[in-house]
């Protein structure tokens, strides 16, 4: 096994095993200010199909959205949602844990409007403010860089904070 290539398994019979995938734990050190802000991305269990751009799934997944900011659960910035995944930019109060709260909100969705999301997440703590304006301009763009729409206004499925 090269010690510079951990994911890389030895050889079972002629064919290279396969690499573990290692569960992600979201746990945000102490030290992290409560104010930071997670670019976070949710799929579909099933891509390439559009569940999530549905009135009525758009619908219940910004209800649900709006009412976890009003109960304080979280604060977002910026949510869009894609046939089949989602970004956002998303901050977390230091007493909630985000794995609970993501992983609370998908539950409603999915028994509200039949969702089916993968297991887990993915995030990534925004260290800057140049961080912060592009990764906001990645999720702005992405139905245009996918030949969804030729503008960022004509997308209906994105969500903002007033």
């Amino acid at each position: 096994m090269n010690p510079l290539r951990p994911e890389v398994l030895p050889i079972v019979g002629t064919e290279w095993a396969l690499p573990v995938r290692q569960r992600l734990y979201h746990s945000v050190p102490t030290w992290v200010d409560e104010s930071a802000v997670y670019f976070v991305t949710v799929c579909c269990a099933q891509r390439g199909g559009n569940q999530l751009n549905q009135v009525e799934t758009f619908a219940a997944m910004t209800a649900a959205l709006e009412y976890y900011v009003i109960s304080g659960r979280w604060w977002v910035e910026v949510f869009l949602a894609m046939p089949d995944h989602w970004h956002a930019l998303i901050s977390f109060p230091r007493d909630e844990n985000m794995t609970d709260v993501l992983k609370d909100w998908k539950r409603y969705v999915a028994k509200r409007a039949g969702v089916k999301w993968q297991d887990g997440f993915f995030e990534h703590r925004l260290r800057t403010q140049e961080s912060a304006e592009e990764k906001w301009h990645y999720i702005e763009q992405n139905p245009v860089r996918k030949d969804l729409c030729t503008r960022v206004e004509e997308w209906p499925w994105a969500w903002e904070a007033k």
